[in-house]
This record gives structure tokens, sequence and C-alpha cells, in this order.
């Protein structure tokens, strides 16, 4: 009885850091940071292609961040239009210009191009 009582212990334990660690691990990585983003449609009444991007602790690699904004809204522009052409309010290539913050975050609105 003991036996199975600590297999299922180990098991328990196993699964809960596994669980733990799958969003964190699948994430890409940028500059050595695996950012959390997300990107969605700003107004679903007008068009989806206008799209707002957010990263999230932006000061862990303000380069990295602006790498992971690029992959949310391609990700986002991919699977809504099958397009990466991006027309962003800010030029990501550009290292000068600060990506606009919320907080720890930055926000970033973006077009998706045909």
């Amino acid at each position: 009885m003991i036996g199975h009582v600590k297999l299922l212990t180990v098991s328990l334990v196993t699964v809960a850091v596994l669980a733990g660690c799958s969003d964190k691990d699948s994430r890409p990585v940028f500059d050595g940071v695996a950012f959390r983003t997300k990107a969605s449609v700003v107004d679903k009444k007008a068009t989806r292609a206008f799209f707002e991007a957010e990263v999230f602790d932006v000061a862990a690699s303000p380069q990295g961040a602006r790498e992971a904004m690029r992959y949310a809204g391609t990700t986002y522009c991919i699977k809504n239009y099958g397009t990466s052409k991006i027309d962003w309010e800010v030029d990501l290539d550009d290292p000068e210009a600060p990506l606009p913050r919320s907080g720890d975050n930055a926000v970033l609105r973006g077009t998706c191009d045909s």
C-alpha cells in the first residue's frame, strides 16, 4: 500500500512540474528570454487586420522584447491573413524607436498587409 502511495505522489509531482514548465518551455526565446506575448484584434466591428500586440516584462531584455513583439504580430497575421507583412505604428527595425509601454509591458498596434 505504501508503495502505491509513493508512486502516486511521485507521479503527481512529476505532472505538476511538467505542467508548470510546459507553457514557458514552448515559447520562443529572444535574447535569452522566453517572453510571454499576445496579439489580438483591436476592434471586432472594424477590420481584424488592425491588431494590438503585447509583450510582457520588457525589462528582461528590451532588444529581445522588440523581436518577441515582431514574432507575436507575425504569428497573428499569418494565422488570420496568411501574410507576414505588417505595418507597425513604430518601426521595429529602428533600435532607437522606443516601444510604447504600459507598465512593465510593451504594447504596439499594427495592421496586417496582404
